[in-house]
């Protein structure tokens, strides 16, 4: 069964390759809690950067050219690591650096225009990842195929037509099923776009920590846990920016 997140999809190909051309020694197999450990190390030195860039970053003169940039290069990183399978520690801490300046930076705007936003997005995005821990922990969701099939094809449509909002707001200044500024009206659409994605994204971590535990059991190299921390890291981002726009259409 794959993952909802891009990013861990082709997990098990890699790994029952790999283990059948080198074979994997007892103590470097990866586990649990080595995926945990770089889970929070990585969201640390994200909040870390976050923080910073919140204080230092001028909102005024530079926020565009932090956005841009951030923005491209943590996109570029995605894509790198994703595709290539990438477990190499200081690719993945560049992600983390990158997105924190990101959510840094653009997390102080949504902050200046709604006040204690940031914190009930903050809040609500550890709360549905841990709800859905517990959860997935207590077996009351499991990850089926079926399961699987509708939330990789419930994400898929959200990036498409996320892209192709995005492109349509770039060249007419229109916005469909996300709203980019923030201010003014927000129709029906954006919400149950939102809503649908923070559902969709909620779900991807139950396919996330089967594969994560399938992966253990099938003892694949330590170094994964890297990766396996990273997609993690993309899946709680995804989830922040889905819960911190929604609040914002509230907000209005």
């Amino acid at each position: 069964m794959r993952s909802a997140n891009p990013v861990l999809d082709r997990l098990d190909d890699v790994g029952r390759t790999e283990r059948q051309v080198l074979g994997v020694e007892a103590g470097d197999a990866m586990t649990v809690a080595d995926v945990v450990a770089r889970t929070v190390g990585l969201l640390l030195l994200t909040g870390v950067t976050a923080a910073v860039a919140w204080f230092v970053v001028p909102q005024a003169a530079w926020i565009s050219a932090a956005l841009a940039g951030s923005a491209l290069a943590s996109l570029a990183l995605v894509l790198v690591i994703s595709l290539k399978q990438i477990t190499n520690p200081p690719l993945i801490v560049g992600y983390a650096v990158l997105q924190g300046l990101l959510l840094g930076v653009a997390s102080r705007a949504f902050e200046l225009v709604y006040p204690g936003i940031v914190a009930q997005a903050v809040v609500g995005t550890f709360g549905v990842f841990l709800g859905m821990a517990l959860l997935y922990r207590a077996r009351l969701i499991r990850a089926t195929p079926r399961l699987a099939r509708l939330v990789i094809g419930t994400l898929v449509g959200i990036v498409a037509l996320g892209l192709v909002n995005l492109l349509a707001y770039l060249f007419t200044g229109r916005q469909g099923v996300a709203v980019y500024s923030l201010s003014g009206q927000v129709g029906w659409l954006p919400y149950v776009f939102s809503v649908v994605a923070i559902i969709a994204g909620a779900l991807g971590f139950v396919l996330d920590f089967d594969l994560v535990e399938r992966s253990v059991r099938n003892r694949l190299p330590r170094r994964y846990a890297w990766y396996c921390a990273f997609g993690l890291l993309v899946g709680l981002i995804f989830l922040y920016w889905q819960i911190l726009r929604l609040l914002s259409y509230v907000r209005r």
